[in-house]
This record gives C-alpha cells, structure tokens and sequence, in this order.
C-alpha cells in the first residue's frame, strides 16, 4: 500500500468508528426510526464527526495517523469537543451518556490502531 493512501484511510476508518458509535446509540434508544433514521444518525454523529475533524487537524496525527498516539490525540479530540458541541445544543450532559461515548470511542478508535498494529508486526515478521 502506498504511504501517501494510509491517513485517507486512517481518517476513514476514525470516521466509521464514529457513525458505529451513534448508529449504535440510535439503535438503543430509538429502534423503529424508519425514513428519518439517516438524518438522526448524521444529526447524532455530527457533533463527533466536528471533534473527530478538528483531532484530524492537529500535526501529531497526520504524521502517524495509525499510532495509538494518534489515536489517543482523536479519542481526546473526538469526546471532549463531540460532548461539547452535543450539550451545547441539547443543553444537558448525562454523566453516564459522556462515561459511555468515552469508552466506547475509546473501544473503536484504538482498537483498529491496535488490530492494525499487530497485524503489520505479524506481517513484518514473515
């Protein structure tokens, strides 16, 4: 794969992570959405998305977009500036809503990093 492919697909990957996310949460809190289940999911992964963006900005993950550095930088990014951006437009903040999206961002946008990691350590030991 070519290095110049590998942060579009780093910066895809975060962004999947962070549509699982809300779809997961739309999915347990309101299951029979039908038509407006697609504006519902953008509407709930847009404060995400901003944070995961502004994250994406910083130098540190564009040098080493797969690094669990990296992604330790876009999980801070991600939660604080999604919670933020979220409470200031419903204008409440459940501490168990920010316990949950912290660890399960922290579940997906590490995790791929640290599947990744491992998968090209096996690779490079062959």
């Amino acid at each position: 794969m070519s290095p110049g492919r590998i942060p579009i697909l780093a910066f895809a990957a975060d962004v999947v992570a962070v549509l699982v996310f809300a779809a997961a949460g739309r999915l347990s809190h309101e299951p029979g959405e039908g038509v407006g289940a697609l504006f519902g999911l953008a509407a709930t992964a847009a404060p995400f998305v901003i944070g995961l963006a502004a994250a994406w900005a910083t130098p540190n993950v564009r040098a080493a977009p797969v690094s669990l550095r990296a992604g330790g930088i876009v999980l801070a990014g991600t939660v604080v500036l999604g919670l933020l951006i979220r409470a200031a437009f419903t204008g409440r903040l459940p501490p168990t809503f920010a316990l949950v999206t912290a660890s399960t961002l922290a579940v997906l946008l590490l995790g791929w990093r640290g599947v990744s990691m491992l998968v090209a350590r096996r690779v490079a030991h062959n």
